[in-house]
């Protein structure tokens, strides 16, 4: 299931700016940060930036993509496969980043999609604190809702920097987590094909 935000906030993109920058002043400030160094002072007004316009877009309903959808006059049964579609997210258990692989299959019934819009699919559930079996879950979901199949399979490879950073500094490791549903779940054969696939 999508999460989507529970209830607006009421703020405006400028309330939010201004809570942001005066409540990361005050971080920095407790951390007993120089906050006259030249290279410190405008942090506050950065990080407010780049978490509301980059990084957590997707908190904005009014950035959701135009996803259009064609209809299927081919029809094409086979799979259809983005792969390697490389994006990041913040983890929300430390908003620390994780760089991840995604790699998109679905059997078409009565529509297709441009295939540039799996990537924009993607790169929009990204956008906002996230956990890796969620993004599997959302982009699935969102991928059947618009395509009026079932046939669909996710695959994610991530990197976590807080496996990477913090006690553990395990820099190796890689965690996939995959969503298959209908066909790609109950059929051997079809699951078998798309990893194959994969590795073309």
């Amino acid at each position: 299931m999508i999460v989507y935000p529970s209830k607006s906030n009421g703020l405006t993109n400028n309330e939010k700016i201004s809570i942001i920058e005066k409540h990361f002043f005050v971080i920095m400030e407790t951390l007993w940060l120089d906050l006259d160094n030249d290279s410190l002072k405008k942090t506050p007004y950065r990080v407010w930036k780049m978490l509301v316009e980059e990084l957590f877009f997707w908190l904005d309903k009014n950035n959701e993509p135009s996803i259009s959808t064609f209809d299927n006059k081919f029809n094409y049964d086979e799979i259809i496969i983005v792969k390697n579609i490389k994006v990041f997210s913040f983890c929300e258990h430390h908003f620390l980043p994780f760089v991840w692989n995604a790699y998109v299959g679905y059997i078409p019934n009565w529509k297709v999609i441009g295939l540039s819009k799996i990537n924009r699919i993607v790169n929009y559930l990204s956008r906002k604190p996230q956990i890796q079996e969620r993004l599997n879950e959302e982009i699935s979901e969102y991928m059947k809702k618009i395509l009026w199949t079932d046939n669909v399979i996710v695959i994610i490879k991530a990197i976590h920097y807080c496996m990477i950073m913090r006690w553990i500094k395990d820099i190796n490791s890689s965690t996939v987590t995959s969503k298959a549903d209908w066909c790609f779940r109950k059929s051997n054969k079809t699951r078998t094909e798309f990893m194959k696939l994969l590795n073309l």
